[in-house]
């Protein structure tokens, strides 16, 4: 745990570190060339900024332990960091689309191409690099917010890329639209990246289940536990790096206490190596067969 810690915070500062220094020379190599495709790459490394500050800190408000007012601990501070990251690339991916649709309506000559050539080129490397190590890291904790911040960066490259192709081909053939063209493109994979990221966010924000695999493997594997007669009312919910799994078992209601409370505890060591990651889980007993208001009916009736 405390070595996924160590991954996620090390992820989120070197992030942090590339996404202000690409910001700084993309700026400069825009003023010297005047490409507004190098401008969408600027933007789009300053979201990244942005995002990797939202990554920072939403980290280190997810690591703090359950307390008082937050019992089920701090682990959708990810989620809103890669939320607010959502919210900053659709503004900016607004902002370049207007800016491409004028320069192609008002063509403007692009200058010192070489600079801004041998720029896109490093910040391309760059942006791989952090990439390769952010997906090494989201293997190892699956942390939400170091996930959306390689998405962001996964658009950086493609960014990067399409940059590169625009100013190669205004280069070589002189031909003004291909900056804005590119860059309008950049906009559209810009704004389709952010739609990914908030649906990922608000997954966790909004306690969306897990998926009816993974359901159906938690209620086998606790059917199958000794001395289970039933389960029902399952409930599961993802945050941050933890997912929160409570049901109601059914054992027979001539055990004791204390046999009940055992077979349950079984029952959550079932589910707890089941999935992957932290996993908390909570079994309520129940006698078999008992008649009363479910969760089950009611979702059954509400759909």
């Amino acid at each position: 745990m405390q070595d996924q810690s160590g991954l996620r915070q090390f992820a989120s500062r070197t992030s942090l570190c590339v996404a202000v220094i690409l910001v700084v020379v993309k700026l400069a190599a825009w003023v010297v060339t005047g490409s507004v495709a190098l401008l969408g790459s600027a933007i789009d490394a300053l979201v990244d900024t942005g995002a990797s500050l939202a990554t920072y800190f939403g980290v280190r408000y997810a690591e703090r332990p359950p307390d008082a007012h937050h019992r089920f601990g701090h682990g959708k501070g990810e989620a809103i960091a890669g939320f607010t990251q959502a919210t900053f690339l659709a503004g900016a991916a607004v902002v370049l689309a207007f800016q491409s649709l004028e320069r192609l309506i008002y063509p403007h000559a692009t200058e010192a191409l070489n600079v801004g050539l041998w720029v896109i080129v490093g910040s391309l490397f760059a942006a791989a690099g952090l990439v390769l190590m952010q997906t090494w890291v989201v293997k190892r904790t699956g942390s939400t917010a170091i996930a959306a911040d390689r998405a962001h960066y996964m658009t950086d490259v493609a960014v990067n890329a399409g940059v590169l192709v625009s100013l190669g081909v205004t280069h070589y053939t002189g031909w003004e639209r291909a900056d804005p063209i590119v860059a309008f493109a950049i906009s559209g994979y810009m704004l389709w990246n952010a739609r990914g990221i908030a649906d990922e966010a608000l997954t966790q924000l909004l306690d969306q289940e897990l998926s009816a695999d993974q359901r159906k493997q938690i209620e086998q594997a606790v059917s199958g536990c000794a001395g289970v007669r039933g389960v029902h009312d399952l409930r599961t919910r993802h945050a941050g790096d933890r997912i929160f799994v409570e049901f109601h078992l059914e054992v027979e209601g001539s055990l004791t206490v204390e046999k009940g409370h055992a077979i349950g505890d079984l029952a959550e060591e079932a589910v707890a190596h089941l999935l992957p990651g932290v996993v908390e889980v909570t079994a309520h007993l129940e006698p078999f067969g008992i008649k009363d208001d479910r969760l089950d009916n009611r979702v059954m009736n509400a759909g």
